[in-house]
């Protein structure tokens, strides 16, 4: 096995730093968004903050969500936002931009998005005409 091939995800995307300004990127085009910026807050740093500790451990980085929040259980976390296939796709557009926007390789993004698909699926909760 290569010495790549042992390398996780999180380091191969550029660790820590990379991840922030993922989120970074991507948190101001869901606060635009017209069906995501409605199931956030206005002061949007305490969700970035914890989404740059989750998807630091989601990746394979340091398990920094679960040592200041616990198991994550995100889809009970999300459990009281209405998310319908239609915001889950509407997060999966404005997270496959601001991939982009880092200037991430196109092979790198299409993998990190096929990731993300899975859990932004699992969080749907409610039906679209609702």
């Amino acid at each position: 096995m290569s010495e790549r091939e042992r390398s996780t995800l999180y380091e191969l995307m550029g660790g820590a730093e990379t991840v922030r300004r993922i989120v970074e990127a991507f948190y101001p085009k869901v606060q635009q968004h017209p069906l995501l910026a409605p199931l956030f807050p206005s002061n949007i740093d305490p969700v970035i903050e914890k989404q740059i500790l989750f998807l630091s451990q989601f990746f394979g980085g340091p398990s920094l969500y679960s040592d200041v929040h616990g198991h994550p259980m995100m889809r009970a976390r999300h459990m009281p936002f209405p998310i319908t296939q239609e915001r889950a796709d509407a997060w999966l557009g404005c997270m496959a931009e601001a991939l982009t926007e880092v200037g991430l390789p196109q092979d790198l993004r299409d993998f990190l998005l096929d990731r993300l698909k899975g859990s932004a699926y699992h969080f749907i909760n409610t039906p679209e005409d609702e």
